[in-house]
């Protein structure tokens, strides 16, 4: 959370690019019609990105909607999915480095669970080379490493499984996305899942949900009108509500316009279990800044929250470590704990290389996850681009399809 700017992420400003960024946000910035629709259509995975398409069924609302669930990230997983960084105009010359850090967590995961890597089709070898054999890379045109903000989000409910398609425009229009916007309707159409697309503009790391009707939220992420202009915080909370089957949302205020995300909620707070809260908080000593000041908030917050079952909320703290003891630099580098992704069995986290701060902070999600392994992983590169190991991961739900 702390030092989170605009980061390589960023499109870069070159005036062609501009021009291009602006026709992107003409057609995927605005808010989406009131009237979503799903797809269910099916083609070989390895089919490119131009073959796949969607045509339009009912979509969840009223009562069926109600019975639609989104499994808490702690329930077990059919697999990963993940997505390779394509472009150089992103990530400069650290693209070789960050490439190699979506490796090694696609690697942890796999000790796992089964991990699929969306790859552009002649990008596909490389990443195959460097992830290994226990990793399966797939052809589809990305833009990005970002699979929990591109890719679908999972719902469960009478009719199955199908993904919530959330419109990504590029968190705003921060950066190119003309891959990104349709990877979760390319991947759903590809495997032959049922596509929600929401009436609202948002992000997989925006959202937290404990599976038992309760989510968490920054008010800065998605009361934006760079995601939903003219669109109130009720307005959202309803969508929100319908598309995920919760009863009870937790809102934050957050931080707008200092970081890509606007303040994404995974790198704020995180469920661990119904009733109990894992929150970034910053080191000893820190100079207050509006990110500590943001997790002040939360925490102000939390203390007299309830969840959607009536409960009070424990709060754990995840302290950052000590920036003059990481490995890792830049005014963008997110060094935060609480971007962790939680697996079947096991729970891969960051290292950072502040020793005390990193066994500290393993020692407190084994504890936060009992029975599960906890694999520390090093991620410089991406870290030093605003982003973290949840970022880059997006769970598909247990006993759903596993094939196209």
């Amino acid at each position: 959370m702390t030092n989170r700017q605009p980061s390589r992420r960023l499109l870069l400003r070159s005036g062609s690019a501009l021009a291009a960024l602006a026709a992107l946000e003409g057609c995927g910035s605005s808010a989406p019609s009131s009237a979503p629709s799903s797809s269910s259509s099916s083609v070989p995975s390895s089919a490119p990105s131009s073959a796949l398409s969607s045509s339009p069924v009912p979509s969840a609302s009223g009562a069926a909607a109600a019975q639609q669930l989104m499994p808490a990230e702690w329930r077990p997983h059919t697999r990963t999915l993940m997505a390779w960084p394509a472009l150089t105009e992103v990530w400069g010359d650290q693209l070789p480095n960050v490439r190699q850090d979506i490796a090694r967590v696609a690697q942890a995961v796999a000790q796992f669970e089964p991990v699929l890597l969306m790859a552009r089709p002649d990008q596909s070898e490389e990443a195959k080379q460097l992830c290994g054999s226990t990793v399966e890379v797939v052809p589809l045109m990305v833009d990005d490493l970002w699979a929990r903000d591109t890719g679908p989000t999972f719902v469960t409910g009478p009719q199955g499984l199908a993904g919530v398609d959330f419109n990504f425009n590029g968190w705003g229009g921060k950066q190119t996305h003309d891959n990104d916007s349709q990877v979760a309707r390319n991947f759903l159409a590809a495997y032959g899942i049922n596509r929600i697309q929401a009436p609202i503009t948002a992000e997989g790391g925006a959202i937290e949900v404990d599976g038992e009707g309760t989510l968490m939220a920054t008010e800065s992420s998605l009361v934006n009108q760079n995601r939903n202009p003219g669109k109130s915080r009720d307005q959202i909370e309803a969508a929100l509500r319908d598309l995920l089957g919760v009863s009870r949302v937790i809102w934050f205020q957050g931080v707008a316009g200092q970081d890509i995300t606007d303040c994404h909620i995974d790198a704020l707070a995180r469920f661990a279990e119904p009733g109990v809260v894992a929150l970034h908080r910053p080191a000893a000593d820190t100079p207050p800044d509006i990110w500590s000041r943001a997790s002040d908030q939360a925490l102000a917050v939390l203390a007299d929250a309830t969840d959607a079952k009536g409960r009070k909320l424990r709060v754990v703290e995840l302290t950052e470590p000590d920036f003059s003891k990481i490995q890792g630099q830049g005014k963008d580098f997110l060094a935060t704990y609480l971007n962790y992704y939680v697996v079947n069995g096991g729970v891969i986290m960051p290292q950072f290389g502040d020793q005390a701060a990193d066994d500290k902070a393993a020692a407190t999600l084994a504890d936060l996850h009992p029975g599960r392994k906890v694999v520390q992983v090093s991620i410089n590169a991406v870290a030093a681009g605003g982003g973290g190991i949840h970022c880059s991961t997006q769970q598909q739900p247990a006993g759903t399809p596993a094939t196209p």
